[in-house]
């Protein structure tokens, strides 16, 4: 699923399953979720597999991958990447710093997010731009749900630049799809808050699928060429 957002260049892989036999821990690794119950040892384990398995197409060998500050994943040198893990979807995108200067991904259950969620996430413009973000009205598509993802994913993308944290409401975010009946399309993110090392808009994609909602964000590294 995230494979159909992102471009050729950006090794992705993926799982539907809470854990996978090739989602053994480095020590390192293990000693971040030594205290962690076994949901979030499955997530932080197959989203790792998931990580293993992309850097294969790019002609690495199997690493560890710890993280920093924000759970940031800290990659090999020359790579850039995201992972993103929920309910019934883990998955990892990787590129080689040379052609992606940073990128996010997001999955999260296509349901209306939780009760007093929507107001801290979703700001009165984008409000205005879909009725009833909560309903899943507009060809049964959960909008805030995609909105939160969408966000994570331009947030993702957005704080390896920076290390500074985005704030939910310092990007608006416009929708497009292909056609009424589609589960699929892109948005734009207006960044509220400027960075040289970043553009002030960001482009992504989005799709729904089998009860799971995916949003991508990706820069190149020639974006102020542009």
């Amino acid at each position: 699923m995230i494979e159909r957002l992102l471009p050729g260049d950006v090794s992705c892989a993926a799982t539907r399953e809470e854990s996978v036999a090739d989602g053994v821990l480095f020590p390192e690794e293990e000693e971040l979720i030594a205290r962690s119950v076994t949901k979030r040892r499955n997530d932080f384990a197959t989203a790792r597999a998931c990580a293993r398995r992309a850097m294969r197409p790019l002609g690495l060998e199997p690493v560890a991958v710890l993280h920093g500050k924000r759970g940031m994943p800290l990659w090999p040198d020359g790579i850039v990447g995201s992972l993103t893990h929920c309910d019934g979807y883990r998955a990892a995108a990787l590129a080689r710093a040379a052609d992606v200067l940073s990128l996010g991904i997001d999955a999260e259950p296509h349901a209306p997010l939780p009760e007093g969620v929507g107001e801290l996430v979703v700001r009165p413009s984008e409000r205005e731009r879909f009725a009833a973000p909560s309903s899943g009205e507009g060809g049964g598509i959960h909008w805030d749900r995609l909105l939160f993802s969408a966000k994570e994913s331009v947030f993702k993308t957005w704080y390896p630049l920076t290390l500074t944290e985005l704030d939910f409401d310092e990007a608006d975010l416009t929708f497009h799809r292909k056609d009424d009946q589609a589960t699929e399309g892109s948005f734009t993110a207006r960044l509220l808050r400027t960075d040289p090392a970043v553009p002030p808009v960001l482009d992504g994609t989005w799709r729904v699928e089998d009860g799971i909602v995916a949003t991508a964000v990706l820069l190149r590294p020639d974006w102020k060429d542009s």
